[in-house]
């Protein structure tokens, strides 16, 4: 707890800025270093952490997945495309790109559907990724831009840190890690928490290595040849200024008390899980 304490605070200090090649590195090292957290679920070639030293609110969580017959550049495309995201990620219901900062990063909105009776949640972040030799990275973090505040029917959460590191197995193999640090505005039920790391979580990894999958497929249907991700001059968004945005700090969002939510009470689905 101390250590989210002292993240969130230095997170507040700092001034907004677009991560650099030091922010990429830190982040790949907390993916590849498992010193301090415990597994809690390894089946089927999915692997899920929770950090040591969680809280009931604020959980850090990692996930890892081997993708095989799916290329690391597959799997990058996948997570940027939001065309196709609209196909494969059913628990979504909306994200949209606001606006590109720079080459390597933009700023945009996703909300996604909580299962009942807990309330949506939605975000704004600021995304950044790096292609780097056979590695792949995107994260981001939350940011308030004065044109998409809070929305009535939603509880606006915050990401203190969320991000994909995709690493190349060879010519048609590659491992996803996710990892993500999320406030989610609200005390949540115990059996939500479990919940997470038990079974959304994993489904969550699956679904994307079989949206992966299919992807390929898909694309040679759909403007095969726009990746503005890869290739910023096709990148039509308009542009925004730093100046513009100012950091999410969670303690100016509404909290709200779901903890005494019963699970008798919820309505599960199938496709249930959350992304960012």
């Amino acid at each position: 707890r101390e250590e989210l304490r002292r993240s969130s605070a230095v997170q507040c200090a700092m001034p907004l800025q677009v991560p650099d090649d030091s922010d990429f590195s830190s982040f790949k090292a907390q993916c590849e270093d498992h010193e301090g957290w415990s597994a809690r679920y390894s089946k089927g070639g999915v692997t899920v952490w929770c950090r040591d030293e969680e809280c009931d609110t604020v959980q850090k969580l990692k996930m890892r997945i081997v993708c095989k017959d799916v290329t690391a550049e597959t799997l990058y495309d996948v997570l940027h495309d939001t065309s196709y995201r609209k196909k494969w990620d059913t628990n979504m219901i909306d994200t949209f790109d606001i606006g590109r900062l720079t080459v390597n990063a933009d700023v945009g909105y996703y909300s996604w559907r909580c299962p009942s009776p807990l309330k949506n949640r939605d975000f704004v972040t600021m995304r950044s990724w790096l292609p780097l030799g056979s590695d792949y990275m995107i994260i981001n973090y939350s940011v308030k831009h004065p044109q998409f505040p809070p929305k009535k029917d939603y509880v606006r959460a915050v990401s203190l840190l969320t991000g994909y590191l995709i690493q190349s197995n060879g010519a048609n193999c590659c491992t996803l890690y996710y990892l993500t640090q999320v406030d989610p505005r609200g005390s949540l039920p115990k059996w939500v928490v479990n919940k997470v790391s038990q079974f959304v979580a994993p489904k969550a990894m699956r679904k994307i290595y079989k949206a992966c999958l299919k992807y390929p497929e898909w694309k040679r249907k759909h403007n095969p040849n726009l990746k503005p991700w890869m290739y910023p001059e096709q990148n039509t968004l308009p542009c925004i200024s730093l100046s513009e945005l100012t950091l999410q700090r969670a303690d100016s969002l509404e909290n709200i008390d779901e903890s005494g939510l019963s699970e008798e009470k919820a309505q599960h689905s199938d496709d249930e899980e959350p992304a960012s």
